[in-house]
């Protein structure tokens, strides 16, 4: 990724972590695979946003990247004056023995260091953790809620099997331990990092473990009461509409909503009523309302300033 990752979200490095949110969800809607396949341009914006996404979510992260702590790919910076730092401490032997001309240069340190150490000759592998690799994935809403295993192409064209657990949110980071690059003279592999986007979904709409649902109901259900039909994640259910109901009149089904994490206790889905009315007034029906508009006016907007 770049080794700017607020550029890559379009921020400076003074930007919130609600901006930085919002930002990566722009380039989201805007740049996923999904929405533009082929658009190699696309793809390649998006999976930047993603990858700075996962370093700077995090506060903690965020503070250690802008302290040059680790890089843009999460990694630890070498101590790059290990070596000179050593040869400068108080009392080094072999900072004294180079200021008595016994060595030319830092190479021949090294070469006396490891022959006390050893023997001349003897070489130490050097050991290092593999880079991890980052990669997006958008899944259904559904499979948000109730999880999924979801395959997912590497660029060597090996696939990986993603579990999705129970409730992953949007932008939540999943870690495949171990399915990033080899690491170095047998160090650990690094990790897979798959960073989740949740399409929405056309009637329902999450918020923490609760699902929201906005229904429509008819003038008649609404002045009658009834039982209607209500979609739940689980499937349809029969609602029960109190009669006299009004637009905005917001119905609890209990334990409709996502599994909690960590429990096995569920959200709520609230229900938000919304009169819709026909698409046609006829002649029946406005004779009716004039009438009973004669004998039964009120005024709902009394108290509200003129």
């Amino acid at each position: 990724m770049s080794t700017d990752p607020y550029a890559a979200l379009g921020l400076s490095k003074t930007a919130s972590q609600d901006e930085i949110k919002k930002a990566y969800r722009k380039i989201a809607k805007e740049c996923h695979p999904d929405l533009k396949p082929g658009d190699a341009a696309a793809e390649a914006r998006f999976k930047a946003a993603a990858a700075a996404y996962d370093l700077l979510k995090d506060p903690e992260t965020r503070a250690r990247f802008d302290r040059g702590e680790i890089d843009a790919s999460g990694q630890e910076k070498p101590q790059q004056q290990y070596y000179r730092s050593y040869s400068e401490a108080a009392g080094n032997p072999y900072r004294r023995a180079q200021a008595q001309g016994e060595y030319e240069d830092m190479s021949d340190i090294f070469a006396e260091f490891m022959r006390r150490q050893g023997g001349a000759g003897r070489t130490h592998e050097y050991r290092a953790p593999g880079q991890d690799r980052r990669y997006a994935m958008q899944i259904s809403f559904l499979d948000a809620v109730f999880g999924a295993t979801k395959p997912i192409t590497l660029p060597n064209g090996d696939r990986l099997e993603v579990s999705i657990p129970v409730g992953v949110t949007d932008g939540q980071t999943i870690r495949l331990r171990g399915k990033g690059d080899p690491g170095i003279g047998g160090g650990p592999a690094g990790d897979a990092l798959v960073t989740i986007s949740v399409a929405p979904h056309p009637v329902f709409r999450r918020e923490g473990d609760d699902i929201h649902l906005t229904l429509p109901i008819t003038l008649d259900e609404a002045v009658l009461g009834g039982k209607v039909a209500t979609p739940t994640i689980d499937g349809p259910v029969a609602v029960t509409i109190p009669p006299g109901t009004s637009t905005g009149k917001t119905l609890r089904l209990k334990g409709k909503g996502v599994r909690q994490r960590g429990g096995t206790g569920r959200g709520d889905q609230l229900v938000e009523i919304t009169i819709v009315m026909p698409d046609r007034i006829d002649d029946g029906l406005r004779d009716f309302m004039e009438s009973w508009r004669k004998s039964h006016s009120y005024n709902p907007r009394k108290g509200m300033p003129t």
